[in-house]
């Protein structure tokens, strides 16, 4: 099986170059871009519009926001079922040690009359004797 990765056509050193300034083109003029946006926004006194840096900060900061509630909102899920599993070992465990409790308690009687009846064979026997 050849497994070999296909190859890019390499390009000559002043078709790279002329890329290379294309994209620097690009973004210089997005960034000139930006700027003017911001020279835009500002008040009369200098200073930056309150919005665009609200607008900044939820922009920046709403992912982050919305991932930590959904962590939240997971977490709350998981706390409850794990709540919820812990009550149901506790009962399980409670129904056991009933069980055992009652297992026991036949068993003693189960060897008491055992005992009674070993021992009323055994004066039986040696009266016969």
């Amino acid at each position: 099986m050849n497994t070999t990765t296909p190859k890019t056509p390499e390009l000559s050193n002043e078709d790279a170059v002329a890329v290379t300034t294309a994209v620097e083109g690009e973004i210089r003029d997005f960034v000139r871009r930006d700027v003017v946006a911001m020279r835009r926004s500002r008040t009369d006194g200098g200073e930056v519009n309150a919005d665009h840096f609200n607008a900044l900060i939820e922009r920046v900061a709403g992912t982050s926001v919305k991932e930590i509630d959904h962590l939240i909102a997971e977490l709350q899920a998981v706390r409850s079922y794990l709540l919820a599993e812990g009550e149901r070992v506790q009962r399980e465990l409670t129904n056991y040690a009933q069980a055992t409790q009652a297992a026991l308690a036949s068993v003693k009687i189960i060897t008491d009359s055992m005992g009674q009846w070993k021992s009323s064979n055994g004066s039986s026997r040696s009266a016969r004797g």
